[in-house]
């Protein structure tokens, strides 16, 4: 079966093909259109812009990867209804709802932190029971995975900022340029991440184990340069960006280790744009070999929005026998991630 996956909910139009035998899905294409560097010059994704950008990208996208994958049609169309922009959400069901209906193909509506999850089975084949860590701009989630056909269980999330929203409001802060995450970890290399004492949010006695708060890390940073800019002194891009990156990645690591254990899983999952951080993965790396724990995280390209992970979900929401969507189907931009389809 050839799955179709349509992507909208931030500022990627992603549209991914796989073949699904029934147990496994096979990567036929994955072009995406980002619309990133409209965004950079108001240090942040502006809803309209990213609305307009999708309905420029949609056909183009979609052309593009029916002709990687050598089809005409698929056999199914999954698409993201939720969580996201209002907008740029509308952009992407509309599309998949025009093209389920000409070529008469089934709609599967999914949720858009299942795909991150899902689509880590496409390198490392059938996932077994795990906890899944996803973090990017919009999104910070533990999540607890029994099966791929199965709902998903949200043990925690973030109380206020995700971890990759304070990653550009920091690089923001520190004239870094947008989007922030890359160019953050790349002052990092050349700073010492002990060199300032931030503090590690939610991760006292009291706090939800699972959890996370990181508006509390950005206005320590906040503060801090203030404090130097006020002293005269020269404010360490580096050391900041170093100090502040391992707060971020100490405090993601270390409960995503309390909910494996809790959980009694042995596996790990990564997911998120944020993923990409090369501190988040070397501690991950760290702390599940001494905990026991298998580490799985997709390839950057897979990590960050695509449709490739939509259309592998849809895969798995089929195999799981779930039946197809109406074309009446609603977008939910605030969508919970308890009602996956998954």
């Amino acid at each position: 079966m050839i799955v179709m996956g349509i992507e909208s909910s931030c500022d990627e139009t992603g549209v991914g093909i796989v073949d699904w035998d029934g147990q496994t899905a096979t990567l036929l294409a994955d072009e995406v259109a980002s619309s990133v560097d409209e965004h950079a010059r108001y240090g942040g994704v502006v809803p309209e812009v990213a609305s307009r950008a999708h309905l420029q990208a949609m056909v183009p996208t979609l052309t593009r990867a029916r002709e990687a994958a050598r089809i005409d049609r698929p056999d199914a169309i999954a698409v993201t209804i939720g969580p996201g922009l209002a907008g740029a959400l509308l952009v992407g069901v509309a599309a998949a709802k025009a093209y389920a209906l000409a070529w008469n193909v089934p709609l599967y509506a999914v949720n858009h932190l299942g795909g991150h999850v899902a689509v880590d089975t496409l390198e490392h084949g059938p996932m077994p029971s795990s906890v899944a860590l996803l973090v990017s701009g919009g999104h910070t989630h533990l999540l607890g995975i029994d099966h791929l056909s199965q709902p998903i269980v949200e043990m925690g999330t973030t109380v206020d900022d995700a971890a990759g929203e304070a990653f550009d409001k920091v690089a923001r802060l520190l004239d870094l340029g947008y989007p922030g995450g890359p160019a953050l970890d790349a002052a990092a290399q050349q700073g010492d991440p002990s060199a300032i004492p931030f503090p590690r949010g939610m991760t006292g006695p009291r706090d939800a184990p699972y959890d996370f708060s990181f508006s509390g890390l950005k206005t320590a940073v906040a503060r801090f340069v203030e404090g130097e800019v006020r002293a005269g002194r020269e404010v360490s891009v580096p050391d900041v960006a170093a100090s502040f990156q391992e707060a971020v990645a100490d405090v993601l690591t270390a409960k995503a280790i309390r909910a494996c254990q809790a959980r009694d899983v042995s596996t790990l999952v990564l997911g998120g744009g944020a993923t990409a951080n090369s501190r988040i993965r070397s501690l991950a790396q760290e702390r599940t070999e001494n905990a026991g724990i298998d580490l799985r995280v997709p390839r950057p390209r897979l990590c960050t929005d695509n449709g490739v992970m939509v259309a592998t979900l849809g895969a798995h929401v089929i195999g799981g026998g779930a039946p197809a969507s109406p074309l009446t189907v609603a977008t939910d931009p605030g969508m919970s991630v308890q009602i996956s389809k998954l």
